[in-house]
């Protein structure tokens, strides 16, 4: 184990997970997340990318899924053995695929619920829902709307802002590209590169755009039927010729057992 992984704030060792005590999703799963870092999960369809976020989050049993062998430890503790809102409050926040919002409530009122679940002050909600209008103008623009008739980009902008107002230490994100406009996912990424950069966010991202993600991450994590074949930083995976073949290329899918381990 190299000090970088001994010191992680997300560790997960040999993960195995199943839905319905029979549809094995994971089976093998290593990764670790320094703080500080921005890590993102590559795979094709079906590689276990949302399942790994959603066990990550202690989110599994919800989906009639569960963890069967190995461990997630967050800052030192059991995922497994915490309450998902406990996990929130500590600071590990998700922000699910699907750019989910409470449709009939106002942008603003989506973010505020936010800060809400974590014991927000007045004083904090203000601060905190300044700090998201500044990193997404357009919700600001579009505070007292329903979060029902805005923009798809425009609603991912407001699911990821309200889980930033739970000021969260580890950000975990499931396909915050998928289904948007270029131009949105760049606004997107600029503002969660900047509080990387500026503020320390830590991130773990399931990507499907991988040019993208890697344009962006410090390291990744290449999962393939639902075990960790590949890790390394942003930069060596996109020099691979394999990786450029599978992921960076036309579109051709990796054929089982395709990337060597690094």
């Amino acid at each position: 184990m190299t000090e970088a992984s001994g010191n992680a704030l997300l560790r997960v060792e040999s993960l195995e997970a199943r839905y319905g005590g029979a549809v094995r999703a994971l089976g093998g799963v290593d990764l670790h997340v320094g703080a500080g870092e921005i890590v993102v999960l590559v795979g094709g369809n079906g590689a276990g990318k949302t399942t790994l976020l959603r066990a990550v989050s202690n989110l599994l049993p919800a989906q009639r899924g569960q963890v069967t062998g190995g461990r997630i430890t967050y800052a030192g503790q059991d995922v497994g053995r915490s309450r998902t809102d406990a996990l929130v409050r500590r600071g590990l926040v998700g922000v699910l695929e699907g750019r989910h919002c409470f449709r009939a409530l106002t942008v603003e009122e989506n973010l505020v619920t936010g800060g809400l679940g974590r014991g927000a002050s007045r004083a904090e909600l203000r601060t905190d829902l300044e700090r998201v209008y500044t990193l997404f103008p357009r919700l600001r623009q579009k505070r007292a709307i329903a979060a029902g008739l805005v923009s798809g980009g425009e609603q991912q902008m407001a699911a990821i802002g309200r889980a930033l107002m739970g000021r969260p230490k580890l950000l975990v994100l499931d396909e915050p590209s998928m289904g948007l406009a270029p131009k949105i996912v760049e606004e997107i990424y600029r503002s969660l590169t900047t509080l990387n950069r500026e503020a320390g966010l830590t991130l773990l991202v399931a990507e499907q755009n991988v040019r993208l993600a890697l344009r962006h991450a410090h390291r990744a994590v290449v999962l393939e039927n639902g075990r960790s074949v590949l890790e390394g930083t942003a930069a060596s995976l996109r020099s691979r010729d394999d990786v450029k073949t599978f992921y960076l290329g036309a579109g051709v899918a990796p054929r089982p057992g395709a990337l060597a381990l690094a």
